[in-house]
């Protein structure tokens, strides 16, 4: 049974995601205990509320080296709403550009739409032989935001690396819905809050580990 760390740095009502990934087949942790998130066979990164205050709170139990170093091992990390935010360079916000995590390239803007914030169920389009959406391609999942990116994070890389491959969303415009890359990977929307879809979504995941 795969042992899973939700990352414990005082981001909002996180216990849903716990028992989400409780019942499809993880041993869950709540804690910021760095041995822990090290170790780990699967790192969670939640984000509920504001960039600016989700990157204070990471800074504070020194998860930017935490998840860095993960990565650089190759150890599966997946961030869920605003924890898939920080992981781009920036987030822009009330007026006021907070520096990301800079995994990928991309900002965070506030979505052009007639309704703001973006809040319920909503189709998403998958690339080709996603991991993720293995088995949910065509089903709605439950977002709850009022910020996105809407630039591809594989625009502009260079090299051998292996690009960010993103599933995308509409709401007013074409945003950012999710992203696997390798051992990093998130979703803009809750799957924790997206019934059978998204119980999928996290037990696909949980396959990876």
């Amino acid at each position: 049974m795969p042992n899973v760390v939700v990352l414990d740095y005082g981001s909002g009502n996180v216990r849903s995601a716990v028992r989400a990934l409780e019942r499809v087949g993880a041993t869950v942790e709540l804690t910021a205990d760095p041995n822990a998130v090290g170790e780990c066979d699967g790192l969670v990164v939640p984000g509920v509320g504001a960039f600016d205050a989700v990157m204070k709170g990471l800074r504070a139990v020194d998860a930017p080296r935490l998840i860095d170093r993960r990565l650089a091992g190759g150890r599966p990390v997946l961030g869920i709403c605003v924890g898939l935010q920080v992981l781009f360079d920036s987030g822009h916000e009330h007026g006021r550009v907070t520096p990301g995590l800079g995994e990928w390239h991309g900002d965070v803007v506030r979505l052009d739409a007639p309704v703001v914030p973006h809040m319920g169920w909503s189709e998403v389009r998958p690339p080709e032989n996603s991991i993720l959406f293995d088995g949910v391609r065509n089903e709605r999942f439950y977002f709850v935001h009022s910020y996105g990116v809407l630039t591809d994070p594989a625009e502009g890389m260079v090299g051998p690396t292996n690009p960010p491959r993103a599933t995308w969303a509409t709401h007013g415009v074409d945003f950012v819905a999710a992203v696997e890359n390798g051992p990093l990977a998130a979703t803009q929307f809750h799957p924790e809050k997206s019934g059978d879809a998204g119980a999928q979504l996290l037990a696909n995941w949980i396959g990876t580990l």
